[in-house]
Formats: C-alpha cells, sequence, structure tokens
C-alpha cells in the first residue's frame, strides 16, 4: 500500500475515451497526486493514438505489465472484461479503480464485491462533481424540505453518442452496451446516495432492433421510499445528449442539467443555475481531477468519497433488472 507523499503509480487498462480523459485530468495538473505509470489496450491502433497524445505515458506490452509497474490500476476497459482486469491487480496487491459496470453477469459481480472488500472504487463521477456538491448545500439549506418525487430524464439524438463511435461495436449491443448502462446507471448511482436504496422496480423497455441496444426506457422506482420516475430515449431529439435529475419537495426543487448545471427552482418556477455553473465539458476536468484525489486517498487506506464496490453494484442490480424488464 503506498504511503509517501510521491505521486500514485495509476496504471491504465483500456485506451478508449475514458483513459484518455483521466490521462488529460493526469496532465492537464500543476501538481498531480497521480503520475500513469502505463498504459496497455488489446487495439494497437489505440494505444497509438494516445501514444501521439501522451508521448510521455508508457506503453506496455500487456495488462500484466500494467499491474506490475503500477500501485493502482484505472480498468477502463468494455464491461465483460472489467473483473478479469481488476481480480489480477487485486492478487497481485494493488488497488483498482474501475469504471462502471462492474460487470454484466450479476452473479460474478456479486463474488468479486465479496472477494474484494475494500481495496477498490468505481468511477461514478457525480462522487466529486461541484454541481452535485451545490445540489447537496441546497438541499441541506431547506430548498427542498421533505423530498416528494425524484424525475430523472436522458435523450440522445442518436446511440452511441457521435464521440463514442470508435466503441459502437459493444455500445451499442446488448450484452454490455445501451444507454442504460451507460449513462443512466450514473443518476442511479446520484438517487442512491442522495435518497437510499433503489428498490420497487416496474417499467417496460423498447429493443425495437434486433441485435442493437435498447432505444426507449419508461420505469417506476424508488429510493430512499421516495418515488421516481425514470425515462429514456434515443430519436426524436436535436441533443447529442441531454439529460436532468430533479428532485422536489414540499419546499422546492433542485436539479442537476446536463452532467453539470446545478438549477434551483424560484417562485416563478422557473429554474435558474447556480451562479458559478459552468457546462459539462469545462467542469469535466475539474471533476475528474478531484476523483484523482479520491484515488490517492483509496490506494493508500484512508477514507475517501468514492463510489464504492458495494454502490456500484447496487447500481448494477437496478441497471440490469431494467434490461429485463
Amino acid at each position: 500500500m503506498p504511503t509517501s507523499d510521491a505521486p500514485l503509480a495509476l496504471g491504465i487498462i483500456g485506451a478508449g475515451i475514458m483513459g484518455e480523459r483521466l490521462l488529460g485530468a493526469i496532465h492537464g495538473a500543476v501538481d498531480s497526486p497521480v503520475r500513469a505509470a502505463a498504459i496497455w489496450d488489446p487495439a494497437p491502433e489505440a494505444l497509438d493514438r494516445i501514444g501521439a497524445a501522451f508521448p510521455a505515458v508508457p506503453r506496455v506490452a500487456d495488462s500484466a505489465a500494467v499491474v506490475a509497474a503500477s500501485d493502482c490500476v484505472y480498468v477502463a476497459s468494455p464491461p465483460a472484461s472489467h473483473l478479469g482486469y481488476a481480480r489480477a491487480a487485486l492478487a497481485a496487491g494493488r488497488s483498482v479503480f474501475c469504471e462502471k459496470p462492474l460487470a454484466i453477469d450479476r452473479g460474478d459481480a456479486r463474488a468479486f464485491v465479496a472477494e474484494a472488500g475494500g481495496a477498490g472504487a468505481v468511477n461514478f463521477p457525480f462522487a466529486s462533481s461541484p454541481g452535485v456538491a451545490a445540489l447537496e448545500r441546497w438541499i441541506a439549506a431547506g430548498a427542498v424540505g421533505t423530498p416528494r418525487a425524484l424525475t430523472v430524464a436522458v435523450e440522445f439524438a442518436r446511440w452511441p453518442r457521435p464521440w463514442q463511435a470508435d466503441a459502437a461495436r459493444w455500445l451499442d449491443a446488448r450484452g454490455e452496451g445501451g444507454f442504460t448502462r451507460e449513462v443512466v446507471s450514473h443518476f442511479l448511482f446520484l438517487a442512491r446516495r442522495q435518497l437510499g436504496p433503489l428498490q420497487g422496480l416496474a417499467g417496460r423497455i423498447a429493443f425495437p432492433e434486433p441485435g442493437r441496444s435498447e432505444r426507449a426506457i419508461d420505469v417506476t422506482l424508488t429510493a430512499g421510499g421516495i418515488p421516481v420516475t425514470l425515462t429514456g430515449r434515443v430519436g426524436g431529439v436535436e441533443a447529442d445528449d441531454h439529460n436532468t435529475w430533479t428532485l422536489e419537495g414540499d419546499a422546492g426543487a433542485v436539479r442537476l442539467r446536463d452532467w453539470a448545471i446545478a438549477e434551483r427552482r424560484g417562485a416563478d418556477g422557473r429554474f435558474e443555475p447556480e451562479p458559478d455553473a459552468i457546462p459539462n465539458e469545462r467542469l469535466r476536468p475539474i471533476t475528474l481531477r478531484r476523483q484523482l484525489e479520491g484515488v490517492v486517498r483509496m490506494a493508500r487506506g484512508e477514507p475517501h468519497h468514492l463510489a464504492t464496490f458495494a454502490e456500484a453494484l447496487d447500481v448494477q442490480e437496478v441497471v440490469e433488472s431494467i434490461l429485463t424488464l
């Protein structure tokens, strides 16, 4: 377990968009608490792209070399491979920072969480989001009062989104992909963290195109006993990626819009953004740097704010249940 003040050696398995974004956060900080120790991807073209963007990051021959070079391993590969890499890292005494979902198979994910204990965390960036922090301040100050209902809505012009086109093979397949796993999971994590356990699922899901991922969901459940309405759809909208998470209570309402913008409903019924709110393109690097600070604390065995394996499993249980409605 690393204990020094030296930067944490973080190895990365997976050179897709998530690995690239995390490298950007590491190299974009003046005094990063993390250094990129190694990266590997089974696709040579992906490694070549990362090498061109981040030439100082060592590209290694296989996943075992990533583990050997690291104190903590970031698993950013497609979902079906997550647990194999995570188990190998834990067996070597490394901590793990894993992309969601933990796995596709719920039984395997349950077994992994029982095995792994607290030696890792999952990358749900809402755990570090300044936008979410603004919501929490408002809620604590009484802006919502007693919560009465949560509404979550996600919409996409097409799926996968344009910046994910290179990963369409798995992102638009029923086995590993779809917007419920990729996007809705974040908002379910936020509901669980803010309100409580997720239960009482009912609704419907549409798979109109053979072999491809879902195109619509219409679901109800509860979070900590609070009614939740969850909808999602692909097509019929212009925005590549639009979403809202709206909590209403007896004293008012707050919402998170488009991943980043914290808004509070005024007396006139209109939602107004928090004065310091910035769009997700500008907020993401800030959030990821806060995630990395949490990774350092997690790897050193210190208290941290990141999503735990147990929290991620709870979210996965609901996501996979939605996909079988």
